[in-house]
């Protein structure tokens, strides 16, 4: 967003309408809503959440980098990844995007799928922002062909009758609203958000629901020793429901998930102990996760455990889990960056590319940080985890 005195005067009044919009929540509520809510609104709130409204999110204008930002390679082998189960699948296969940010990852995938013979019939865009699916019509109206354009659609919700395809999501588990959980004289409390006096947001702690008790003593079954007392994290029990959700009525195909996160051991490890929940504005990361609301993108890490218990249990079969870096190297990194420079027009376009390649696999960058999940029904991914398998950290 512009940082203009007149932009940032109008970032502010709709912050504040935002505000107004919460405060009117936790009133109805009695006093307090849980952080998922919160955290729903905060993001998603028609017209006023984070992800919902016109302000740039992506990119060096926005508040972070996606993978598909930095350049067409990542997009590219996720597309060599996902193109043996279209072929597999032949004639009817459709390609689902969840969450299509930019239309980056869109515009080099599709490119690339028509490049190497694998452009299903249907790429259809499951995206929640009015906003960012204008910009992505846009954007691939504007750079694809018309008969490849023509092949492009939008969808409102997952598809609920019987199809086959592939389904990718980069970046979209760590934005579900998730609830947060507190460890207090050995019960599970669920995270709230009250109001102080003065109207400002404030943190409280409500027994939780059987749901989230349930599942919070799931994990601590797993680990080494019980949570400790005060220990603050997010459990995601919605997980399950949410994959086959979005899965809808697939009855052949692949699913690929690319996201930050840690195998449950890591995630709830001891140190560990106020979760992953955290604030990015303007590539900074915020301290304040009830500050600038609607003006910040709120995310938490992935238990990648918990998303191999939720494909697993939708009856998918677990295709494999590696880093980021892994993945793009087994799926045809080098080749794909050798083609690359070798199209480019100079020395300058190379070392671009060379960083590009840097910052999505270099462990301090997004190599390690990333990791990719995949699962399977009724085709093969080939040898897309073959590349330094994690399964056995799950």
């Amino acid at each position: 967003m512009p940082s203009s005195d007149l932009s940032d005067a109008a970032a502010l009044a709709h912050s504040e309408r935002l505000r107004d919009l919460i405060r009117a929540q936790i009133a109805e509520a009695r006093g307090a809503i849980p952080f998922s809510r919160f955290m729903e609104l905060a993001l998603y709130a028609p017209g006023l959440g984070y992800y919902s409204a016109g302000a740039t999110k992506f990119g060096a204008a926005g508040d972070f980098v996606t993978a598909p930002e930095l350049g067409p390679l990542f997009a590219e082998c996720v597309a060599e990844a996902l193109a043996p189960p279209i072929r597999e699948i032949g004639e009817d296969a459709a390609f689902v995007e969840i969450g299509g940010g930019s239309g980056a990852f869109a515009e080099a995938a599709i490119k690339h799928l028509m490049a190497i013979d694998a452009m299903p019939a249907r790429y259809a865009i499951l995206e929640p922002s009015a906003d960012l699916r204008e910009r992505q019509r846009e954007r691939l109206q504007r750079r694809l062909t018309p008969p490849v354009f023509d092949r492009v659609s939008w969808l409102e919700g997952p598809i609920h009758s019987r199809w086959n395809g592939v389904l990718f999501a980069n970046e979209v588990i760590d934005a579900l609203p998730t609830p947060r959980f507190a460890i207090r004289d050995g019960e599970v409390f669920e995270e709230h958000v009250a109001l102080e006096a003065d109207g400002r947001f404030v943190r409280t702690d409500r027994p939780a629901d059987a749901l989230l008790t349930a599942a919070v003593r799931h994990v601590e079954r797993q680990l080494p020793a019980p949570f400790a007392e005060g220990y603050r994290s997010e459990a995601l029990p919605q997980l399950p429901y949410w994959l086959q959700a979005v899965a809808g009525g697939l009855d052949s195909g692949a699913l690929l998930f690319v996201d930050y996160g840690h195998p449950r051991a890591e995630y709830y490890a001891p140190g560990r102990s106020d979760g992953t929940l955290r604030a990015f504005h303007r590539h900074q990361l915020a301290d304040d996760v009830y500050a600038r609301v609607g003006l910040q993108d709120l995310t938490a890490s992935v238990d990648f455990t918990a998303l191999a218990e939720a494909g697993t249990s939708a009856g998918f079969e677990f295709a494999g889990y590696c880093s980021q870096a892994s993945f793009l190297i087994g799926n045809g990194l080098d080749r794909r960056l050798a083609e690359h420079e070798e199209r480019a027009a100079d020395e300058a376009a190379r070392y671009a590319l060379r960083q590009q390649v840097k910052q999505l696999t270099l462990p301090d960058a997004m190599g390690e940080r990333f990791q990719a999940m995949g699962f399977a029904r009724g085709v093969e991914f080939g040898a897309a985890f073959l590349a330094g398998d994690l399964s056995f950290r799950l």
